[in-house]
């Protein structure tokens, strides 16, 4: 009796009645490292379609300041008077000249905030007060009309967003790589109500695999952000499009052709915004009016063809659904070339991807056209080659033709034209990668890789991926206060290290399983007599594809990292290690490797005002 009212006792029993209550949820319920991945990338992209909605809505409220009307963009500078047209897209670039230059100042200790850079070559942390600074400032850029599109602001914030849930729950650098990659995808899932095509747009484009390690995040975080912007907005296809007749053979050589003329026009495309780029700068003007002369360009094209104000989404409509005359598409299209390079050029913040897309509608539509007036048979509906031609444009900028037909098949749901989409947009991809080896922004980031090479990639060794100050007991350490430390930590396994912290063994959480129904023999044990000394350990200039046999044969997320000497350093998780060689793979070595993957898609990054 007197056992029973020890109060030691009495709180040893509700130890071992709550470990044995934490021994079966782990059992039955517990989540691997890898759910917890998949839940962590289901938050980020609630997250990032929260950042994605607000950023639209603040957009929609400067773009009524600016043109006083609730229409779009294209309808509200159809209204302005000359000197209107003029003055809006001049002001707004103005007013994001001076939000950049403050922002100078306020965020001048951050580096560089390119999602892109980061996931590829940083270590995941995006710079948060940077990121805000050229995020209001695409805000003015956007609602003056200029010819720039809003998605990668929204890809920015939600990577922003990612970076900072990521680092608050302390993630390791891989994971936190991964964390920023969800958010990306969660992003252009937002903006184009396209979840598949938002994961496979940054394995193929910036992570450079399909590896289910990373894959399968990305798709959670892309199907959780689509819902979130389905249920708090009134989402829906995006370009509605009509029903078009079955393919026949006789149009296939022409999609052929298209797809050859596509993928040779997008690299002139992409071309023609780096000289813009460079002529800019090299006018030697402070960024407000670099950006207010760009701003200015635009102004002065919209006097007379107002469709090349703002990203292209509704004349990419009109275009598609056949209400626009051949003969005005022809001069759109070269006016938005025009203003497109403006934009660019000048470094409005913001992205060309759906820019991209009206180039390709535009180009599609006029070679079919041009096929159906000489040889009908040819091309039935003109309307179908600009669908297909967005697709291959897409396909030939982004060097990403997987991406670009599985994202134009869910903005259409058109499943009329897939045939001919797959074939052109495949044609058009070699077609441009012959022209030009590399897509918008990918020469820029190689040459980043380059000169600031990882040095974790050359090694690849553990000490690079190991967790310090993982979680010890002493050999004689009582059951209780191992129970304690159980209950309090949500490890599965302890590791037992002597003062000068030699590592002696492990206490696993299910080796204490027989304990917890003895009560009285629990007080006896201590770390010595329940520790196993034969657990698997890895060394830490172990490279990273030796230490994976580690995990060969037994059920841990974690193993010890243990020194020449016998102390213990670290833990290496199994999440961590996975990842680091998905990325070495794609990586072979440090500073160089992104050869080895697909070129990064600098059409959707959000376009940083170059240096002057």
């Amino acid at each position: 009796m007197k056992a029973v009212a020890d109060p030691a006792a009495l709180l040893l029993r509700r130890l071992l009645r709550l470990l044995r209550w934490r021994l079966w949820i782990q059992e039955r319920l517990q989540p691997s490292e890898w759910q917890l991945t998949l839940m962590w990338a289901a938050v980020a992209g609630f997250l990032g379609a929260l950042t994605s909605i607000l950023f639209l809505t603040l957009t929609e409220r400067i773009h009524d300041w600016f043109g006083n009307s609730s229409l779009g963009v294209v309808e509200s500078m159809q209204r302005l008077p000359w000197w209107g047209c003029l003055l809006v897209p001049t002001l707004g670039g103005i007013l994001a000249g001076l939000v950049l230059q403050w922002g100078q100042h306020f965020a001048r200790s951050e580096s560089s905030t390119d999602y892109m850079e980061v996931i590829a070559i940083g270590s995941g942390t995006v710079p948060v007060r940077a990121s805000l600074v050229k995020s209001a400032a695409a805000l003015f850029s956007i609602g003056s009309g200029g010819s720039i599109g809003r998605e990668g602001p929204m890809v920015q914030l939600a990577a922003v967003v990612s970076s900072a849930l990521g680092r608050w729950r302390k993630f390791s650098p891989p994971q936190l790589r991964l964390l920023v990659a969800c958010g990306a995808a969660a992003g252009i899932a937002s903006a184009y109500n396209a979840p598949i095509a938002g994961s496979f747009f940054v394995a193929e484009i910036i992570l450079g695999t399909i590896a289910m390690e990373s894959l399968g995040p990305l798709v959670v975080s892309a199907v959780a952000a689509t819902l979130t912007v389905q249920v708090l907005t009134a989402a829906h296809v995006l370009y509605k499009v009509p029903t078009f007749a079955p393919v026949s053979l006789w149009e296939m050589p022409g999609y052929i052709a298209l797809g050859f003329l596509v993928g040779a026009l997008a690299p002139l495309f992409l071309r023609s915004l780096r000289q813009a780029e460079r002529f800019f700068v090299g006018l030697n003007l402070p960024l407000t009016l670099r950006l207010a002369f760009g701003g200015l360009i635009v102004g002065a094209i919209a006097i007379n063809v107002p469709q090349v104000c703002g990203n292209g989404y509704s004349v990419v409509v009109e275009i598609v659904n056949g209400r626009v005359a051949w003969i005005a598409i022809l001069g759109i299209f070269a006016c938005k070339w025009l203003a497109t390079m403006a934009s660019f050029g000048s470094g409005a913040p913001g992205g060309v991807f759906t820019p991209s897309l009206f180039m390709g509608a535009g180009s599609g539509l006029l070679f079919g056209t041009l096929i159906n007036h000489y040889w009908p048979a040819g091309a039935q509906d003109p309307r179908a080659f600009a669908l297909v031609g967005m697709g291959a444009f897409l396909s030939a900028a982004s060097h990403a033709p997987v991406m670009a037909v599985i994202m134009l098949f869910e903005m259409t749901l058109s499943y009329d034209i897939i045939l001919p989409l797959l074939l052109c947009s495949v044609v058009a991809y070699y077609t441009s990668k012959s022209l030009e080896g590399s897509s918008l922004y990918s020469e820029a980031l190689k040459r980043k890789v380059e000169a600031v090479p990882d040095p974790r990639l050359g090694e690849a060794r553990v000490a690079d991926m190991m967790r310090t100050n993982p979680p010890v007991v002493a050999p004689t350490a009582h059951f209780e206060e191992i129970a304690r430390m159980f209950l309090k930590l949500r490890v599965n396994n302890l590791y037992v290290v002597d003062g000068n912290r030699k590592f002696l063994g492990v206490v696993s959480l299910h080796d204490i399983k027989p304990y917890l129904g003895e009560p009285d023999l629990a007080e006896l044990v201590i770390a010595r007599d329940i520790l196993r000394e034969d657990f698997p350990r890895v060394a830490p200039d172990q490279p990273l594809t030796e230490a994976l046999a580690g995990f060969l044969g037994i059920v841990a997320e974690r193993l010890p990292v243990v020194g020449r000497d016998g102390n213990l350093q670290g833990s290496l998780a199994k999440s961590d290690l996975l990842l680091a060689l998905v990325e070495q793979r794609r990586r072979p070595s440090g500073g160089s490797g992104l050869q080895a993957a697909a070129p990064a898609a600098g059409h959707v990054s959000f376009a940083v005002p170059p240096k002057e």
